[in-house]
């Protein structure tokens, strides 16, 4: 009687199974571009594009955020930054996967390659970064539940930008991303205050590559500013007017370092930027968090600062 029984239970089980796409004996079907997490609260695998060699590997998640922490920030910064930063990177990674597949064109969900998703450096992880990421493990920044764009830069120049104005974001304003204060003192000189001079032509090419053909450049003005005081647009010949972030990154973003501009000239066959800080000026500032470590800050604390009314969530151990 009872091994009938046992086989009724296991000939239902099996049925319920099958009905949820299920087995008994496998596991269930993963679905493309979500991370390899089985069961909530343990710790994903990822694929990942090796752009160096073309290969595709799969790797723990957290021996993933180390590359990136490596990559993205210097090694021998402060350990809490650097753990700052892994909160970022973890949380960028997923967001990225859950939204958009991770990189879909390249049939992973990460990629080593900076200008498809994050920089990566296996070679220079650490003692500071290994224990950055392991006393973050698994922490994520959510809003209303779910991963946040965790944009970052070098240096804010003192205040951070909103998506808009410093990304010229076309969708909605993220309500976590505000204009905050930034502590970036300790930045290098060239990144506190800076000139980037461009030739006439190399300017007029720009703009011709942003569709504004022009013949002349005559004058360059600073038209409008968002909420940190960036241009959000420049104006060429009193009448040609251009997105500015747009303009930055067409031109050289690492030579004109942000839109936190203080002065635009015209003189002889030069166009000369005068500024502070480096970066679009989005969300967190690598120096201000830099210096929010030297002063004890927790990394929570520090991603608390630059990302509004978000939660730091643990999700698996």
């Amino acid at each position: 009687m009872r091994k009938q029984l046992f086989f009724i239970l296991t000939v239902l089980l099996a049925a319920a199974l099958v009905a949820a796409g299920c087995s008994m004996f496998k596991a269930p079907q993963q679905k493309p571009g979500g991370p390899q997490q089985a069961v909530k609260g343990t710790e994903p695998q990822i694929t990942v594009y090796m752009h160096e060699t073309g290969e595709k590997k799969t790797m723990k998640m957290e021996e993933y955020i180390a590359g990136v922490v490596a990559g993205e920030m210097k090694p021998d910064w402060p350990v809490q930054a650097l753990a700052a930063q892994a909160i970022v990177a973890r949380t960028f990674t997923l967001e990225e996967i859950e939204n958009r597949g991770g990189v879909p064109e390249r049939g992973t969900q990460a990629s080593t390659d900076i200008k498809e998703f994050q920089a990566y450096n296996a070679k220079e992880v650490n003692d500071n970064v290994k224990k950055a990421v392991e006393m973050t493990r698994g922490m994520v920044a959510v809003y209303q539940g779910k991963p946040i764009r965790t944009w970052f830069h070098a240096s804010a120049g003192g205040v951070t930008a909103t998506a808009k104005e410093g990304l010229n974001f076309r969708e909605a304003e993220p309500p976590y991303i505000q204009s905050v204060q930034s502590p970036d003192d300790l930045a290098p000189a060239d990144v506190k205050t800076w000139t980037a001079s461009f030739g006439k032509q190399e300017v007029m090419a720009t703009l011709s590559k942003m569709g504004q053909q022009v013949a002349s450049i005559d004058s360059v003005e600073i038209g409008e500013k968002g909420p940190s005081g960036r241009a959000t647009t420049l104006v060429f010949n009193k009448n040609v007017k251009v997105s500015a972030p747009d303009f930055r990154v067409q031109i050289g973003s690492t030579e004109l370092k942000s839109m936190l501009l203080d002065k635009v000239s015209v003189a002889g066959d030069k166009v000369t930027f005068s500024g502070k800080g480096y970066g679009h000026g989005v969300g967190m500032s690598q120096w201000g968090a830099h210096k929010m470590a030297k002063e004890g800050k927790k990394p929570e604390d520090i991603v608390n600062h630059y990302f509004k009314g978000i939660t730091v969530e643990k999700r698996w151990q």
